[in-house]
C-alpha cells in the first residue's frame, strides 16, 4: 500500500451496506428510509452507503424516473428523497446509532441538463464537432474533462460541500478507473486533512490503490457464477482469489458482492445468477480477507430483479428471513480478530480436502481462529479430521453445535451448505 494513504481503522473490521433509496420504501424518501436504522444495525450493518441522492437530469432521461448517475446538480439533494438537510439529519441519527455513511460521487459524467452545462462549458469534453458527448454509449450523460482545473477544483469543493454539511464518513466513486488517478490523488490530499474519510472506487484497477482503499472484485463474482454453473470446477475460484492476494498490493481491500444495483437489475438477483449456492458465496464474502458488501433487500431476500429507471419498490414481507444468518456473520467479523480484513494482523491459510465441491480455508489471528467449509454441490459432503488436521474445540457459528476436534473424526456440511467453525477460548 501507499504509505502516504491508509485506511481508516474503523474499516478493517467492518462491513458496508447499499441503499437504494428509491426502491426501499413505497415513499422513497430519506425520511421512510430512516425507520430502517435499528433494523439494520441489529442486523450487524456499520457502513451505509447511499446510491446518488442528488437531483436526475430529465434531457435524455430513461424511463420514467431517470438513472440515479444522471446528475444535474452535485450539491443539492432529488426532491422525489427530500432535502439536504434531512440527509444531514439521517446522518447525524446513524452517527448516533453507530453507522458510519458513505455517498456516491459520480465525478466522470453529469446529466445533459446540468447545472455545469450553462455555468461552465469549458469543465465538459466536446466531440469533433463541438457538441457534449459521452463515449460510452450511455445516452443520458456526458463527459467531464478533468484537464481542466476549474474542473477539478469544483469537483472537490462538492465533495467538501457533503463532508461540511452532512458530516458523511468517506464516499464511493462511481467508474472510479473513467477519472484519471491524479485527480483522485489531488481530492484525497485536499480531504483527508479535514477529516479521515473511507475511499471505495468503483473498479478493479491495480494502480487505483495508489489513492483508494478498496476495490471491487468483479472477477470473484464472474467466476462464482461460473462454479454455479459448472462452467469450472470450485477450485477454479482459487485463480481468483490468489491474482488477488498475489497481485494487488499488500494490505490492499477488496470489496466481496453477491449482489449489487448494477447485477440486481442488469443481470438478475443473487439467486437468477448463482442460484442454491447463494447463501454459501455469501458466506465467502463475509468471511474472505476483505469487507462483504450487501444490497438492500438481501436481508429479505429480494428475489426479483428492481427496475432501474422507474419505481418498482422491494417487497418486503416483514420477515426478513436472512436477517439472523448476517447477524450471525457479520457479529463474527466484528468481534473475531481472524476475520480482520488487510491481511497484516490476520493471516488466510487455504484448506485442501479430497472432496472437490467443497472450498475450505481458516483464518487465525494469534489465538483466535474461524474454519470456513462451503458446499458447492447438492450432495452431503462429509469432510475429514486427518485433512483439516484441526485439535481444539470449535463452535459452529449457525447451530450453537460444538465439535471437539481432539475425539471428533469428520464433519459433515449439508447440500449448497456452510460451516463456519469459531475456535473456543479458555
Amino acid at each position: 500500500m501507499n504509505e502516504v494513504f491508509r485506511p481508516v481503522d474503523w474499516i478493517y473490521s467492518s462491513n458496508v451496506y447499499e441503499v437504494n433509496l428509491r426502491q426501499y420504501t413505497p415513499e422513497g424518501t430519506i425520511a421512510a428510509f430512516r425507520r430502517e436504522l435499528p433494523r439494520l444495525r441489529d442486523m450487524g450493518i456499520e457502513v451505509l452507503w447511499f446510491m446518488p441522492i442528488t437531483p436526475i437530469g430529465k434531457e435524455r432521461r430513461i424511463g420514467s424516473l431517470g438513472s440515479y448517475y444522471a446528475c444535474s446538480d452535485y450539491v443539492s439533494v432529488n426532491p422525489e428523497f427530500g432535502t439536504v438537510d434531512d440527509f444531514a439529519d439521517l446522518v447525524k441519527e446513524a452517527h448516533r446509532m453507530g453507522f458510519r455513511v458513505l455517498i456516491d460521487i459520480v465525478a466522470n459524467h453529469t446529466a445533459w441538463d446540468h447545472r455545469w452545462t450553462r455555468e461552465h462549458p469549458e469543465y465538459y469534453r466536446l466531440n469533433a464537432e463541438g457538441k457534449f458527448y459521452d463515449p460510452n454509449g450511455w445516452e443520458d450523460v456526458i463527459d467531464l474533462n478533468y484537464d481542466n482545473p476549474g474542473l477539478r477544483k469544483a469537483m472537490i469543493d462538492v465533495m467538501r460541500f457533503w463532508m461540511e454539511k452532512c458530516d458523511v464518513d468517506g464516499f464511493r466513486c462511481d467508474m472510479a478507473m473513467l477519472v484519471p488517478l491524479p485527480f483522485w490523488r489531488e481530492a484525497r490530499q485536499a480531504l483527508d486533512p479535514i477529516k479521515p474519510l473511507f475511499w471505495l472506487a468503483e473498479c478493479e484497477e491495480i494502480a487505483y490503490h495508489e489513492v483508494f482503499d478498496a476495490t471491487y472484485t468483479w472477477k470473484l463474482l464472474h467466476r462464482m457464477e461460473d462454479v454455479w454453473k459448472k462452467v469450472t470446477p470450485v477450485d477454479g475460484l482459487d485463480e481468483v482469489l490468489n491474482y488477488y492476494d498475489t497481485k494487488f498490493p499488500a494490505g490492499a481491500l477488496r470489496v466481496f458482492f453477491t449482489t449489487n444495483h448494477d447485477e440486481n437489475s442488469h443481470s438478475g438477483s443473487e439467486y437468477e445468477r448463482l442460484g442454491a449456492a447463494a447463501d454459501a458465496f455469501e458466506v465467502l464474502c463475509c468471511t474472505w480477507s476483505g469487507l462483504p458488501l450487501i444490497y438492500s433487500g438481501r436481508e429479505l431476500p429480494n428475489t426479483k430483479r428492481l427496475k432501474f429507471f422507474d419505481k418498482d419498490v422491494i417487497d418486503w414481507t416483514g420477515r426478513y428471513e436472512k436477517h439472523r444468518f448476517f447477524q450471525l456473520l457479520l457479529g463474527l467479523r466484528k468481534r473475531n480478530p481472524a476475520l480482520r480484513a488487510g491481511g497484516e494482523e490476520a493471516t488466510l491459510h487455504r484448506l485442501f480436502v479430497k472432496e472437490e465441491n467443497c472450498f475450505a480455508f481458516a483464518r487465525r489471528s494469534g489465538e483466535d481462529e474461524v474454519v470456513v467449509l462451503l458446499n458447492f454441490s447438492d450432495g452431503w459432503l462429509t469432510v475429514s479430521n486427518t485433512e483439516l488436521l484441526l485439535v481444539d474445540a470449535y463452535d459452529e457459528l449457525f447451530t450453537g453445535t460444538r465439535f471437539d476436534f481432539s475425539k471428533a473424526k469428520d464433519i459433515s456440511v449439508s447440500p449448497w451448505g456452510y460451516a463456519v467453525l469459531e475456535k473456543k477460548k479458555g
